[in-house]
């Protein structure tokens, strides 16, 4: 076959290969308890190795410990004392409130250097060389200020052997001091309960002390600065010409009534007088206007007159006399005049009240508005003078407050005097004894059983630490899952390890492990694209001896076997291995020979029948001198395109890819690339290096395959599986021993 085929059409053809894209997907939870598990068996002996020297460690240090003895005393702490006096001072609401931080400040003051060296001092330790002997120290004075250092280092061991608890919700305070002779520990904790008490009750009368001489002395500035006050609002009334009176009426803030000015009292009064005046004109007015247009005797105040209702009912009587003696005698008889008279006169004398009781309104309404006419006049006077008394009066009003104020001040000051006079002589005490310390009969350390566990504890922490330690510093592909966690690749098939076995024997035994294997491998192949199996495949690893070898011989013999045409090619031009597998020599003429044009296909082409298809192979032959320059030329090209045309697939056993530049530049030229990682031996920087030179090359990575696993030791990894490979097997044979 004479076609010359340029490299460009591999190139072209590849394109018709689109393979799934493979995502990696982290469901994992957050801490996964089986790899957890798995890792505490795999690191075992490491824990069970730091956990036993932990729990030595506590036990010896155990047994050397000095016994020590923990005395405890109580006190009492209440946030009020006793009331003695009524003007003695109660906590306020906020300070009951506040009763967490009185208390906690308590249990500070306990701890605090200042009460240290009073116990030093009441027990005179730092003369008690047998109290520095039995507390561990050696401490001399030398001088005055050596002796003043050793108080200070005494009071720095009380402290550091001192233990002050406050419970929740409580005010009793325990006191426990921890020292190797149990009679010291006890006398430290009473001498810290006594001197505490006497401590609180010095800081009482201190406290009092201190507030009596310094309320004399304010009382004594407060007294002059009142009566220089006092003497100033005098002096500026006598100059202004101001009288100042107490109005009852008038109260102040303070309740008290305040002092009025005598103009300030007389426009008062006229005002309410005019404001009387004005109501009384009003209805003066109104009442004049309803009876200004009425005829007399219609006026309602003449028709309710007494006087005025006899006129007339004595009207009406003469009336209707006069009525009767006209009916028998004439207009001109004397009787009839007489009648008529009276009836004259008695209506004179009703227009007269009438008149009089309607003049009287008028004069009424005439009186009330002269009069607040008048007093309107008094309040306008009144008025100017009381608005230029005001202008003399502010001075004087600012002079008046300044001395209310020093005169409340003075007040109070004087009646806090008393109160802190009065108490003075009394001591009452807020802190009282609970419980008295007593040596004890057990020493409180070591406790045997809580050194034991705490140091079983430490020996878990260090070796969870160093198996931690040790699980993150091991990089190595172990499990299948691993090659998709750590390298994110599609797992195409896993190998089992095979112990001291004829690979080829094994490859044509269908029922073995190994040939179960690579069936599983051809078909993951198979269904990894959507055009099928790919024409060039390129089967490489990171480093030398993974398997890839036996890998490319058991995928080319497994696809043949499914009646396909198939073509293996040893390009490992460095340290071919796959003529070893085939049973051929090295020096053999091979791909070497197809590179430098020294022989063609059919010399050193060699084909036999496997299952329904065909296996033909091609060993690397004579070692050449320049390999990279070899698989990089035009002629590679040019035999990959060409026998690619020739047959169903191309796999090509190619050489490691770490340290070479074979790989990469064969994966150019192939449609897809198989990566072997043998388990247990490839690690993941490795392996992450050697893929990313792959890509870098433009190689399509297919997937990758684990070689040489061991299914019985994956247990301790967390793994559990593969022993199917081996179930046709074990059936039979539990069926031949049945049989």
């Amino acid at each position: 076959m004479n076609r010359t085929v340029q490299p460009v059409a591999a190139a072209r053809r590849v394109v018709d290969y689109e393979f799934d894209e493979f995502e990696v997907e982290d469901r994992e939870p957050a801490i996964d308890l089986h790899q957890l598990m798995a890792a505490v068996r795999r690191n075992r002996w490491l824990i069970l190795a730091v956990v036993l020297a932990a729990v030595l460690l506590g036990l010896v240090a155990t047994m050397l410990m000095t016994p020590r003895y923990t005395a405890t005393a109580s006190i009492q702490i209440d946030q009020e004392s006793a009331r003695i006096l009524d003007s003695q001072d109660v906590q306020p609401t906020s300070a009951i409130q506040d009763a967490d931080r009185f208390l906690q400040t308590q249990v500070d003051v306990l701890k605090s250097r200042a009460m240290a060296l009073r116990v030093v001092d009441s027990l005179n330790l730092h003369e008690n060389a047998e109290f520095i002997t039995q507390m561990g120290e050696r401490l001399e004075p030398t001088d005055e200020e050596g002796a003043t250092n050793l108080d200070h280092s005494i009071a720095g061991l009380i402290e550091d052997n001192l233990t002050v608890e406050l419970p929740r919700e409580s005010r009793v305070v325990s006191i426990s001091f921890n020292s190797p002779d149990p009679d010291l520990a006890a006398k430290i904790a009473n001498a810290y309960v006594t001197n505490y008490i006497s401590y609180n009750l010095e800081r009482k009368y201190n406290s009092s002390s201190y507030a009596r001489d310094f309320l004399q002395k304010q009382l004594a500035l407060a007294r002059t600065r009142l009566e220089d006050s006092e003497r100033a609002v005098t002096d500026y009334a006598r100059a202004a010409g101001l009288i100042r009176t107490t109005d009852p009426s008038s109260t102040g803030a303070n309740g008290q009534s305040s002092p009025t000015s005598v103009t300030t009292a007389s426009l008062i009064q006229q005002n309410q007088a005019v404001n009387a005046a004005t109501t009384a004109r009003i209805a003066a007015e109104q009442r004049w206007r309803a009876v200004a247009n009425q005829s007399p005797l219609n006026i309602s105040d003449v028709q309710s007159n007494q006087a005025v209702q006899q006129l007339l009912t004595t009207r009406a009587q003469k009336q209707a006399e006069l009525e009767q003696e006209l009916a028998v005698h004439q207009s001109a008889h004397p009787s009839v005049m007489a009648l008529r008279a009276q009836v004259a006169e008695i209506n004179a004398q009703l227009n007269t009240i009438a008149s009089g009781i309607k003049n009287s309104i008028k004069t009424a309404y005439d009186v009330a508005r002269n009069q607040e006419r008048a007093l309107l006049g008094q309040v306008s006077q009144l008025t100017g003078e009381t608005l230029a008394e005001q202008d003399r009066g502010v001075r004087f009003g600012i002079l008046q407050r300044e001395a209310d104020t020093n005169r409340t001040l003075y007040d109070g000051l004087l009646q806090r005097f008393r109160d802190v006079s009065a108490q003075s002589g009394i001591t009452d005490n807020n802190i009282s004894s609970v419980d008295e310390a007593v040596p004890p009969a057990e020493p409180s350390s070591p406790n045997l059983m809580l050194n034991l566990l705490m140091a079983l504890l430490a020996g878990i922490g260090l070796a969870a630490a160093l198996v931690f330690l040790r699980e993150q510093l091991d990089d190595t592909v172990r499990l299948p899952e691993d090659v998709e966690h750590k390298l994110g690749l599609q797992l195409l098939g896993v190998v089992p390890h095979i112990e001291d076995s004829d690979v080829p024997d094994l490859l044509n035994n269908p029922k073995s492990n190994l040939s179960e294997a690579y069936s599983a491998l051809r078909t993951s192949i198979l269904h990894s694209s959507t055009s099928g199996l790919p024409h060039t495949i390129l089967v490489t690893s990171t480093q030398a001896s993974e398997g890839k070898s036996t890998t490319s011989y058991a995928l080319a013999k497994a696809l043949a076997g499914l009646g396909r045409n198939i073509l293996l090619i040893d390009v490992d031009l460095r340290r071919p291995s796959l003529h070893r597998i085939l049973g051929e020599k090295s020096s053999k003429e091979g791909f070497s020979s197809l590179l430098t044009r020294q022989s063609d296909v059919e010399a050193v082409l060699e084909t036999r029948a496997e299952g329904s298809g065909q296996l033909s192979h091609i060993i690397a032959g004579p070692i050449p001198p320049n390999p990279t320059d070899l698989l990089g030329s035009e002629r590679m090209a040019e035999l990959v395109a060409t026998l690619a045309e020739q047959y169903d697939a191309v796999i090509m056993d190619g050489p490691p890819v770490l340290g070479l530049a074979d790989s990469p530049i064969i994966s150019a030229q192939a449609e897809a690339t198989i990566f072997v990682i043998e388990a247990g031996r490839s690690h993941r920087g490795a392996s992450k290096l050697a893929l990313r030179r792959l890509r870098t090359a433009n190689a399509r990575i297919l997937g990758a395959v684990m070689t040489k696993f061991k299914p019985d030791k994956s247990t301790d990894y967390g793994y559990y599986g593969y022993d199917y490979y081996s179930y046709g097997s074990k059936d039979q044979s539990a069926s031949d021993q049945t049989a």
